[in-house]
């Protein structure tokens, strides 16, 4: 009997232990897949950011079709542009005072020297914008969620645009009680919601919803 209950004790200490194991380094684990990914989704999220501002600069509002997009990255082209101020004499003022040069009108004229591909502009000799739709997590074959649209605020009317991609799309095979907890973060060290966001179709803001981390470490 004793040695009956001295082997059920250490099946309940081994038992124990795993789980004391299991608590702690399933967390780990699963924040350094989670950190990973993410890094891979943000990449993206920046390079849609840079095509939809660049549309928007050149169209005058953003798109929500990645066709429309990669197409307008193929053939747009940005204006290079020269400033310069100049003046001169405000003839009609100048002669009801009566005089020959008191007033003068200031102007800034726009000189354009030449056009740049957008393409050369956002992304050098790489090809990767036409493939930024896609969720970059091995096994996942979905897009990034695009739309765009009009927002009326304060009188005025906004162009806006939002990319998204659900945290549950980018950790299916992860545990779910702890992608359950990540869905709910709320901190400023963390990705908060159950989406990774740039853009809002809710107000004017073309900002994403990660940590600086994210924009300061190396691309993965």
């Amino acid at each position: 009997m004793k040695i009956v209950i001295q082997l059920l004790l250490w099946i309940v200490i081994a038992f124990l232990g795993y789980q004391l194991y299991t608590s702690i380094s399933e967390p780990i684990a699963f924040n350094e897949v989670k950190e990973a990914r993410y890094a891979k989704v943000i990449k993206n999220l920046k390079d849609i950011r840079d095509a939809e501002l660049a549309h928007q600069e050149i169209t005058g509002s953003f798109t929500g079709s990645f066709d429309s997009l990669v197409r307008f990255i193929d053939t747009a082209q940005f204006a290079i542009v020269q400033r310069r101020d100049t003046s001169f004499a405000d003839v009609a003022k100048n002669k009801a005072f009566g005089i020959a040069e008191g007033y003068f009108i200031e102007k800034v004229l726009i000189d354009t020297l030449g056009y740049t591909p957008v393409k050369d502009s956002l992304f050098g000799g790489s090809d990767r914008y036409k493939t930024m739709m896609n969720i970059p997590v091995e096994g996942v074959d979905a897009k990034i969620e695009l739309q765009a649209g009009k927002l009326k605020k304060n009188d005025a009317t906004y162009s806006v645009f939002e990319a998204r991609v659900p945290k549950d799309v980018i950790l299916a095979d992860q545990n779910k009680d702890l992608l359950a907890q990540e869905k709910q973060v709320v901190s400023v060290d963390g990705v908060n919601g159950a989406y990774i966001k740039v853009g809002s179709m809710n107000e004017v803001n073309t900002s994403g919803n990660w940590p600086k981390i994210y924009d300061t470490a190396k691309d993965q």
